[in-house]
């Protein structure tokens, strides 16, 4: 009976070890969530939810992804969502050699990987901004629209922004 509850516990303790890291990841999601609810765009949204751990400030990394949202400076083109995650997966595993080809190789197949699962998550088989929120104009007036409760609830942007968050969280030590 004892070894029993000892092999009990040890089960319960890696199952709420599970969990933990479960919720620690998803972490990510929901702060990239609450990000882009609060007015940032996709790309600042996923990219600040990793800014604390990653070391950096906010403000550094707010502006350097304050470009990439709507689709690259609302031209629907690469979703914003998913360069804030390349973003971060850059400073994870990015490499810095200009001649080691092998580093290159292989980062870039970690970044097509990554849009790959983005892919089959969001259900469109795109990475596209414009493809992703069913739009046919490739590109649309520079003026963000105002964020509304309509808004939010014609655009896909908030799960999208938590994908993204969650599929990078994966590979944080």
């Amino acid at each position: 009976k004892g070894r029993f509850m000892e092999q009990n516990q040890i089960k319960k303790n890696m199952e709420d070890n599970d969990q933990h890291i479960a919720d620690n990841k998803n972490k990510y999601a929901e702060k990239a969530r609450k990000l882009f609810c609060s007015g940032y765009n996709c790309s600042q949204s996923v990219f600040a939810a990793f800014a604390d751990d990653l070391g950096m400030d906010a403000q550094t990394v707010l502006k350097l992804s304050s470009s990439f949202g709507g689709g690259m400076g609302r031209m629907r083109e690469v979703c914003g969502a998913v360069s804030g995650m390349f973003m971060v997966a850059g400073l994870l595993h990015g490499y810095t050699s200009p001649t080691d080809q092998d580093d290159k190789a292989e980062h870039y197949k970690f970044i097509q990987e990554l849009g790959e699962e983005f892919k089959k998550r969001n259900g469109a088989n795109s990475i596209i901004c414009r493809e992703l929120l069913g739009l046919t104009a490739k590109t649309e007036s520079y003026i963000p629209e105002k964020r509304t409760e309509t808004y939010y609830k014609k655009r896909p942007c908030a799960d999208l922004v938590a994908d993204a968050a969650e599929i990078i969280s994966k590979y944080m030590d």
